[in-house]
């Protein structure tokens, strides 16, 4: 098997960018959250391969970890739900647009 190629945070704001743009979301506003979690992807892709969320705690297994892998599988319903994603990097244009702070809600892993 090949070696994983190391990430940088360019190649992670580059993902990320990405990913909010072909699914209709925008990054958070707060750039200091953004730089954060963006550290976290990236710290998680070079120490298991994957992008795991850096709110939640990783198996180290991709297949166990598959839900929880950037963009989650519980994003799209979040954010529809709450304007934004369990972790907040992501959020819907019109809760955005409120500049409301993101808050703390519930995880849809564990429902």
């Amino acid at each position: 098997m090949p070696e994983k190629a190391e990430k940088t945070i360019t190649d992670t704001e580059k993902y990320v960018n990405m990913v909010a743009s072909h699914r209709g979301w925008v990054l958070n506003w707060d750039q200091e959250l953004v730089s954060f979690l963006i550290e976290g992807l990236t710290n998680n892709w070079n120490r298991y391969g994957y992008y795991n969320c850096p709110c939640r705690l990783s198996k180290a297994d991709r297949n166990k970890d598959r839900d929880i892998i950037c963009p989650c599988v519980y994003a799209e319903k979040d954010i529809k739900q709450y304007g934004h994603c369990y972790c907040g990097l992501y959020l819907s244009k019109e809760f955005y647009n409120t500049r409301k702070p993101v808050s703390s809600i519930p995880d849809r892993r564990y429902l």
